[in-house]
């Protein structure tokens, strides 16, 4: 079987302060020795220049392979294929591949429509050298006609090129594991690495996790409710709740875990102890 692979995402900073911190908290996350970190690509490529730019500085000073974000809509060929050469002039080796979102009031969707026309694009310009992921929806896509067409429309990135796969965050192991079955059956066999959100702050979480479709069990729901705004008690249930999850899904065969950081050290931190793990 193979190693376990575990990584950890941020998004990049907009102020000199937040740079700092993204900076310290990417290094105390390098010792936990991660397989890679990703970072953000704001919809329609606003954060260009700053992904580029945390990208390139993390790998270097971290040492660990450091994974772009790469959006197609609101993006040309030509605009790709220069980031794709500079990602490769640099040692970058690793590319989350995604639709992305169209910012408001932007009605040019750019060359690409989908994610599979960009991977495709991306494995025919670049060859083998990237190993790209791509984006998984174990609750579907909320823009997705139905829960079949996103199966689908995930076989196709897997036929355009793609290695693997992260998933939207979920606080259901069951659905997870649904999607992998529903996969196999279809002879989909890439990785699919579980997405998970350490809860600190349950009213913002839930308020995001309700206009993406990932449902909180309603148990849990009700239970962080009654603690108002008792932070700590959030806080505790929260990393029980996800270490519980997160081991479930290690025991039943996931193949690791992707952690979406928010730019914060100790929420993955305690979930990473809690679940004795070593990555060496």
């Amino acid at each position: 079987m193979q190693d376990h692979s575990y990584s950890f995402e941020f998004f990049p900073s907009k102020t000199p302060a937040g740079t700092e911190s993204l900076a310290l908290v990417s290094n105390e996350l390098a010792t936990l020795k991660p397989n890679f970190f990703s970072v953000t690509y704001g919809a329609g490529g606003t954060t260009q220049d700053a992904t580029i730019e945390t990208v390139l500085s993390t790998q270097q000073r971290t040492g660990i392979k450091t994974a772009p974000h790469l959006s197609c809509v609101g993006s040309d060929k030509e605009e790709i294929k220069n980031l794709l050469n500079l990602y490769k002039e640099k040692g970058v080796n690793r590319i989350v591949a995604l639709r992305g979102d169209l910012p408001s009031g932007m009605r040019d969707i750019g060359d690409f429509h989908y994610a599979n026309d960009l991977v495709e694009f991306i494995r025919k310009e670049t060859g083998d050298h990237f190993q790209i992921e791509v984006a998984a929806y174990p609750e579907k896509h909320p823009q997705s006609k139905s829960y079949d067409q996103d199966i689908e429309n995930f076989g196709l990135k897997v036929q355009a090129g793609a290695d693997r796969a992260i998933t939207q965050y979920f606080f259901n192991a069951d659905a997870y594991f649904h999607f992998v079955d529903k996969l196999q059956k279809m002879q989909i066999d890439i990785p699919v690495l579980p997405g998970i959100m350490p809860i600190t702050n349950f009213t913002q979480m839930a308020r995001f996790s309700d206009a993406i479709g990932a449902e909180i069990p309603r148990w849990l729901r009700k239970q962080f409710e009654s603690y108002g705004d008792d932070q700590e008690s959030i806080q505790q249930l929260g990393n029980e709740f996800i270490t519980k999850m997160c081991q479930e899904l290690l025991d039943q065969g996931a193949p690791g875990l992707h952690f979406y950081s928010m730019n914060k050290t100790e929420p993955c931190k305690a979930i990473w102890n809690n679940l004795g793990l070593s990555n060496k």
